[in-house]
């Protein structure tokens, strides 16, 4: 099993059966970056970094140094134990990293944590060097179930867009989506996600068990809204801006 860090409800990890879906949902977002060409070389910082997993595909997708960033004592001392990558503590609406440090900026499933949103996309402006790149994923407000309490504030994606919007340009919006294999079980069985919240993992039916373990960052699509309708279905919000 990965050596990883407890859970808490508060982030996601690598190497737990009963939450592999969550893992692979997020991985998958890993993953189409990779694939862009953004990771490839430069200075990268991923802001909010938590267990480590995500700098780990960062770092071994290209030439880029990475560079991670959390407040969490724990999760600092494992991404640099677990992955060999420098891990920084630190808020992350005040980072401590000089102007013009980096090229791209990654946060991941982290800006609905944040009190002051605002400020942080500010000072991920101030951390990249002019004509750099920021990443952002979030769960979808219109999707996402209702009453996790690490997150202060969830977002839409014209709430998302508009946010970013103030300090950046070139701003595009994905989404991601459950593939054919997942939306095959829930044509038959009802929603995965409402499935896993209903009960505790030892009380799943013997169907959903299987299910969740085998979930794979495939089994997840990532593309472009075809409308804005369209976009209000995603399951995660993907927002690239320059």
């Amino acid at each position: 099993m990965t050596e990883t860090l407890p859970l808490t409800g508060e982030r996601t990890a690598p190497g737990i059966w009963h939450e592999n879906y969550w893992f692979a949902r997020h991985e998958a977002a890993y993953r189409w970056l990779t694939r862009t060409g953004l990771t490839s070389s430069g200075r990268i910082l991923e802001a909010g970094c938590g267990e480590g997993y995500g700098a780990g595909l960062i770092a071994a997708s290209g030439t880029a140094t990475v560079v991670g960033l959390d407040y969490d004592t724990a999760a600092i001392r494992h991404v640099r134990k677990r992955y060999e990558i420098p891990c920084a503590q630190g808020n992350l609406v005040q980072t401590g990293f000089a102007e013009d440090s980096f090229d791209l900026v990654v946060s991941m499933q982290t800006i609905e944590h944040l009190w002051e949103q605002p400020r942080f996309i500010t000072e991920c402006r101030r951390v990249l060097r002019p004509g750099g790149t920021l990443v952002l994923s979030t769960p979808n407000r219109l999707t996402f179930p209702s009453g996790n309490w690490y997150h202060t504030t969830e977002l839409t994606g014209p709430e998302l867009a508009e946010l970013v919007s103030a300090e950046f340009k070139a701003v595009e919006m994905l989404g991601l989506w459950h593939g054919p294999r997942l939306t095959s079980w829930e044509e038959a069985n009802g929603s995965v996600v409402d499935a896993q919240l209903a009960a505790e993992p030892d009380d799943w039916s013997i169907e959903l068990q299987a299910l969740v373990r085998s979930v794979r960052h495939t089994d997840f699509t990532i593309r472009a809204p075809r409308t804005d309708a369209d976009l209000d279905g995603s399951l995660d919000l993907i927002l690239t801006a320059e």
